[in-house]
């Protein structure tokens, strides 16, 4: 699964956006470097429900931004992205996909 595909779920599964979920984080303090990728999973799980994969790509959002390194662009398989920047503001808006 791309991590396009992972923050499109997380949208389905939880009703909010990337970006949403980023700020939500972000007034919780999750986004500083001291804070633990297991903080953050158990409050992604206790409050949305959602697994390690889906908390792993939200974190990498909280804590380096939507770029994603560019060998993950343009490749084969099912961990292909379309850009090297993550869209955050709905899938259903994303300009990079036809919905």
């Amino acid at each position: 699964m791309s991590f396009q595909a992972y923050l499109d779920t997380i949208e389905d599964k939880t009703g909010l956006t990337p970006r949403q979920l980023t700020e939500i984080a972000k007034q919780k303090g999750f986004d500083d470097p001291a804070v633990k990728a297991g903080t953050i999973l158990e409050w992604l799980k206790e409050d949305y429900g959602l697994g390690r994969g889906h908390g792993m790509a939200l974190i990498h959002v909280i804590k380096n931004g939507p770029q994603i390194d560019a060998k993950h662009v343009g490749t084969t398989g099912s961990h292909r992205d379309e850009s090297d920047m993550l869209w955050l503001d709905g899938k259903d808006s994303n300009p990079n996909t036809s919905n």
